[in-house]
């Protein structure tokens, strides 16, 4: 789509007396319009404008601890189309399965499924990650650029990949790592998933997800989209 050069205008004409039509004229002639014209003639005038799309809210088949509608508005405009209109599931929660890393990736096995990280920390800041591939112990990293970080803190903030490297994702026993390659992670934890850190990455020049580089978890869940 190209953009309109600032010499032309687009005019949008309906009343009572003639059928609606556009013109499309130069901003000159525009304005030798207007002095020859009453007011009259162009009350209906208007500019068209393009209404924003709302996406809709991804669809939790199971109650959550930590996303609430204001989160997932928020999230839905950066989530794949491909995940859009499917069911989520919580494949993970410390709530319920315990604090370790082992079982996070145990109960992962055999999924082919983008996953969703969120995280609660002790001061109850709320942030995380989406990964285009289900958390694994792999030699290398892992995923697609369609892998991002997030934070709730206090205002919503996204951080895509940048381009400048492909370490997205990067499954160890002893840790789970996300984005890096400036001698920091994006978002890392260890293996009982207590503790975390969080440092601005080259993968996604992201600021700290948290309000400190290093945090305590309270909460962890992982969602997946439900084939």
């Amino acid at each position: 789509m190209k953009l309109l050069p600032e010499n032309v205008k687009v005019l949008y004409f309906a009343s009572d007396r003639v059928e609606p039509y556009v013109e499309i004229i130069t901003a000159k002639d525009s304005k030798r319009r207007r002095s020859l014209c009453s007011s009259e003639d162009y009350e209906a005038e208007e500019v068209e404008e393009v209404e924003e799309v709302e996406e809709p809210l991804p669809v939790l088949i199971d109650q959550s601890q930590l996303l609430e509608d204001q989160h997932l508005e928020r999230l839905a405009a950066h989530l794949p189309a491909k995940t859009q209109g499917s069911p989520w599931q919580l494949v993970y929660s410390t709530a319920v399965h315990g604090s370790s890393l082992t079982t996070l990736y145990r109960n992962m096995a055999g999924l082919d499924s983008p996953v969703l990280l969120v995280i609660r920390d002790m001061h109850r800041k709320v942030f995380g990650a989406f990964s285009s591939d289900p958390f694994r112990v792999s030699k290398y990293c892992y995923g697609t650029g369609e892998t991002f970080l997030f934070s709730f803190n206090p205002d919503f903030q996204a951080y895509r990949w940048s381009g400048e490297n492909s370490y997205f994702v990067s499954g160890h026993l002893e840790s789970l790592q996300i984005g890096g390659g400036g001698g920091g992670f994006g978002l890392w934890l260890n293996s009982d998933l207590y503790h975390g850190s969080s440092v601005s990455c080259p993968t996604f020049h992201n600021e700290s997800l948290s309000t400190q580089e290093d945090f305590n978890i309270l909460d962890l869940e992982v969602w997946t989209v439900q084939n």
